[in-house]
């Protein structure tokens, strides 16, 4: 993909996307299908159609109660349940990809155990459905020793497990600075691993390299470097989506595309 081909938009609120969409002359929405807090199965929208025929493209977030890699059944199988339920929802309003979070496990489990766990899942899906009505895109994320997606090590090993199933990934640019992964050549070790990155969270931080803590910010007022912000979004030829405060949204994406 050249530059001048790569989409910028935003996460906006569920009720009327594409009409945010035009406000912020975005050319891409991230948005969720249900309460991003609780178990439930997503509702049809009366906008689907409309949502399927529009040239912004979508992104559906899952629910961040979502964790396929927990040894506990009571939040595993739900977990698998519902990313299948908001997988299928999102192919109904022509979702380009369903992002999940990589999840995590507790310290008194084998991390390994939760690689596996997200292997079952998508074998599951495969033998039982025929996969994924929409690609499953896994995101790294800030916090957490246990974590599936935080560091590259970690990242390597749940790849070497669901690597067959031909996942996609998303890369969170907060969640990565915050996690301990160097943004200079974050795009470089990343690909090595995933061999693939289908859409960028390009977000600023609140908090400082390897905090572990998860605080969006408005570019230019956090602790990443703008100019390095923009070159992750250059090297990873992907669409991108900014997750930052609303109210400065219309201006990070412009200022994403003036280095396109």
């Amino acid at each position: 993909m050249s530059t001048s081909e790569i989409k910028v938009g935003a996460h906006v609120r569920d009720a009327d996307p594409l009409v945010t969409a035009a406000e912020l002359e975005a050319d891409v929405v991230q948005f969720f299908l249900a309460d991003p807090q609780k178990w439930h199965k997503p509702k049809p929208r009366p906008d689907a159609e409309e949502l399927r025929g529009s040239a912004v493209q979508v992104f559906i977030h899952a629910p961040y109660i979502v964790n396929v890699a927990s040894t506990n059944n009571r939040i595993r199988i739900p977990s698998r349940k519902i990313m299948r339920e908001h997988a299928t929802a999102a192919e109904t309003v022509g979702a380009r990809g369903l992002i999940v979070h990589g999840g995590h496990v507790t310290k008194d489990d084998d991390p390994a155990a939760g690689a596996d766990n997200w292997r079952k899942a998508f074998a599951e899906a495969h033998e039982k459905y025929g996969g994924f009505d929409t690609p499953i895109l896994i995101e790294n994320t800030a916090g957490g020793d246990h974590s599936m997606a935080r560091r590259l090590d970690a990242l390597a090993r749940l790849w070497d497990a669901v690597g067959d199933y031909n996942p996609g990934f998303c890369l969170d640019t907060c969640h990565a600075h915050a996690g301990g992964i160097d943004l200079v050549t974050a795009v470089e070790k990343v690909k090595a691993i995933t061999g693939r990155i289908d859409l960028v969270h390009c977000n600023d931080s609140r908090d400082e390299f390897d905090s572990g803590r998860d605080r969006h910010a408005t570019i230019g007022t956090g602790k990443i470097d703008p100019k390095l912000l923009q070159e992750v979004v250059l090297a990873a030829g992907a669409p991108v989506v900014v997750e930052t405060p609303g109210e400065g949204q219309a201006d990070d994406i412009a200022f994403l595309r003036a280095a396109l």
